[in-house]
């Protein structure tokens, strides 16, 4: 989970696309140990948003949300409660150090190399009938992601830019996450993936959702320099104006999603 710096309000400029998987999610996760008062681990919990989902859906549950990012942990934690509160810690060392019920993320993975590695430790922290469950964007290969990574590695941008981006090898397909958690012994795993068709509002809409997410490793490496920021801004956009042209109800940007449901066997 990249350290760099994230900003809270431009992520939460599309609050209600970014929480609909996480909800969807959340719908196929059954009863969890330690009813009604589950231990659940939120890793990657951004600015806390989807965490009150989990207490609305577990009001009596202990909930922890864990982020690396300082910004949007001060952010959570103007919503900590007696049940809810925030933490800090990387999801590349995170180990659980008590059984949790359920151990949940929200497009936090694709952030993490070799997460699918991380799987069996989470695991062996899960209570007995324990659950694990994420959602990961799968649209690397998306004009959004694509033009980004050609713009950055073309001759203007590549001293400063090349191999900076994510590639789809980010995330795995479905089946062979489906293989990663049957190998690791869950006692069962439901696996599917959705394509969303977002509509976004205002000028530009799609520039500025990446702005919150998948542009932030080039304007962190920009910042310095703001004139050559807002060139390369000024190129993307042009191009995302191009692949997502706005229409007469707003701009369509279809979003595939990965979500996967690994629960633990009871023995």
């Amino acid at each position: 989970m990249s350290a760099s710096v994230w900003d809270p309000g431009q992520y939460l400029h599309h609050a209600e696309h970014r929480a609909r998987p996480f909800l969807d999610l959340l719908a196929r996760v059954g009863e969890l140990p330690g009813a009604p008062r589950p231990r659940i681990a939120d890793l990657g919990c951004g600015p806390g948003n989807v965490t009150l989902l989990l207490a609305d859906r577990w009001p009596g549950g202990r909930i922890t949300g864990y982020d690396n990012s300082p910004q949007m942990l001060e952010r959570a934690r103007a919503q900590a409660t007696a049940t809810l509160d925030f933490a800090e810690a990387d999801a590349v060392e995170w180990v659980p150090s008590e059984p949790y019920g359920l151990i949940v993320s929200n497009a936090l993975l694709q952030w993490v190399p070799g997460h699918a590695d991380r799987f069996p430790a989470w695991l062996d922290g899960l209570a007995p009938g324990g659950t694990l469950a994420f959602q990961v964007p799968g649209n690397f290969t998306a004009p959004s992601h694509v033009l980004l990574r050609e713009l950055a590695e073309s001759r203007r941008w590549r001293d400063r830019l090349a191999g900076l981006l994510r590639h789809d090898g980010a995330v795995l397909e479905p089946a062979a996450y489906y293989d990663r958690l049957t190998g690791a012994g869950c006692a069962a795993v439901d696996v599917w993936e959705t394509t969303y068709l977002q509509i976004l509002h205002g000028e530009d809409a799609v520039l500025d959702w990446t702005r919150g997410t998948s542009l932030r490793p080039v304007l962190a490496a920009l910042a310095d320099d703001p004139e050559a920021r807002d060139a390369f801004l000024t190129a993307y956009r042009d191009l995302l104006r191009t692949a997502y042209p706005e229409g007469p109800h707003g701009t369509v940007f279809p979003f595939r999603r990965i979500f996967a449901v690994a629960r633990k066997g009871e023995g």
